[in-house]
């Protein structure tokens, strides 16, 4: 008689949630795996809401562009766009699992994404999951120079409008350090989570302000 696998469970929003109050966060191999494992890594990478560096070149791209932020009006053509390979990415680990579960959670309200549109064109974003007081960043993409930054600039600014206290990023990246990214050891992340999952941040505020 064979015995089931303790470990093989069902990926649902549900099981996510709780996988990210405690302070791990699902992956794929790549693409074609749909098979997630979990990772919690030694030294987390977070952008301190409050030492978020815009650098006055990237504040003159947002005025001369002409670009539009918009946030949760095309979540399907964000993850798609994070999941595209290209010249900075060879691979990806967002596969149809993470792709079907953070739709769902899209659609509950927990999933969200910043968008950075020219006209018609989606040409940067991101995407996260809001769980009280803190963000966690998944992916993010760009199309034209500095989109992305803009998109985080943007992020940035609502998280502190809404009360957020953490904005997890998971890893650090070139990109997140030039931004104001640091690392952290695993335990001062989960005081750091733990603190901003007592409180209750509000997505939405930005929209509302005077």
């Amino acid at each position: 008689m064979t015995r089931p696998d303790p470990f093989d469970l069902e990926i649902t929003p549900e099981l996510i949630v709780r996988a990210y109050r405690a302070g791990i966060f699902p992956m794929a191999e790549d693409a074609a795996d749909e098979n997630l494992f979990w990772v919690s890594p030694e030294q987390r990478g977070i952008l301190p809401l409050e030492g978020f560096h815009l650098s006055r070149s990237l504040r003159k791209a947002m005025r001369r562009n002409g670009w539009v932020v918009r946030v949760d009006t095309d979540f399907p053509a964000v993850i798609e766009a994070c999941a595209s390979v290209g010249e900075d990415r060879d691979t990806t680990w967002i596969n149809g699992t993470i792709r079907r579960v953070y739709g769902q959670l899209f659609d509950q309200g927990v999933a969200h994404t910043v968008e950075v549109w020219h006209g018609d064109d989606l040409v940067g974003g991101l995407y996260g999951l809001a769980i009280d007081g803190a963000f966690f960043g998944e992916s993010m993409f760009h199309r034209r120079t500095d989109a992305s930054k803009i998109a985080t600039a943007h992020l940035v600014e609502r998280l502190v409008a809404g009360g957020f206290r953490l904005l997890d990023t998971q890893f650090l990246t070139p990109h997140l350090a030039s931004l104001g990214g640091i690392e952290i050891p695993r335990a001062e992340y989960e005081d750091r989570l733990a603190a901003a999952l007592k409180v209750k941040a509000n997505w939405t505020a930005w929209d509302r302000r005077p």
